[in-house]
């Protein structure tokens, strides 16, 4: 199950941002070594300053098993002001119809293998389709977004390969960095829903919304589709 939580509705998941500020700290600060602020087992960044978009990957119990931070690449953001190594003296991209896409994680220890709907490769999938059709609905083309070396891998495996590569592979802590593109397509979504066999709606309804705002359980909804790597 997939919410989104941008500048509008923050304040109303405190707690959900909070568990997913804790997921970063554990896959970026200790899992892959990347030199990252943690304080007090949170990862927060300047860029969480900017009024981001959160996409949340959330679990039948209503906690956190994934995440992505969507910006804007007109203004600040992470491949432009702090990966700007992997472009290796290109430009920046910079569109109103491209978004970048950084902090993309799962949380491994808490999802098993396989293809079950509580498995890591369902929940990346699944974060995956809700990144893409938000992007979509919201007018945008191109997902620019910094991925390791296993991401790459995942989104290869799961039909949903960039179609294009920036600058360069760059060493990052435990492991590397690099630039791919996604494009936003119907295509694209469709593959990676059927490699995945997600049907339905992967958001969360109006009235889980309202449960998760209130830390409420959550109301049962029976045969709802819901749909270890990382992302800068």
């Amino acid at each position: 199950m997939i919410i989104v939580v941008d500048g509008i509705n923050r304040g109303r998941y405190g707690r959900l941002l909070d568990e997913m500020f804790a997921l970063r700290a554990r896959v970026f600060g200790e899992r892959l070594g990347w030199d990252v602020d943690v304080v007090n087992g949170r990862e927060i960044d300047m860029f969480d300053a900017l009024d981001p978009a959160y996409v949340i990957g959330l679990n039948d119990e209503g906690h956190v098993v994934s995440c992505v931070r969507a910006l804007q690449t007109t203004g600040p953001h992470m491949l432009a002001d702090v990966f700007h190594e992997i472009l290796d003296g290109e430009p920046p991209l910079r569109s109103a119809t491209l978004w970048e896409s950084t902090r993309f994680c799962v949380d491994t220890a808490a999802l098993g293998r396989g293809r079950s709907r509580n498995s890591v490769s369902y929940a990346t999938c699944e974060l995956m389709v809700g990144s893409l059709e938000y992007a979509q609905d919201a007018g945008i083309a191109d997902i620019v977004t910094v991925i390791d070396p296993i991401m790459d891998r995942v989104l290869k495996r799961s039909d949903c390969a960039p179609y294009d590569y920036i600058g360069r592979t760059t060493p990052m802590g435990k492991t590397s960095a690099l630039a791919a593109l996604l494009d936003c397509s119907d295509e694209r979504i469709n593959r990676l829903r059927a490699f995945a066999g997600i049907s339905g709606d992967v958001f969360a309804t109006p009235e889980m919304e309202q449960a998760l705002a209130g830390d409420m359980p959550l109301p049962h909804t029976a045969g709802q589709s819901h749909a270890s790597s990382a992302a800068a």
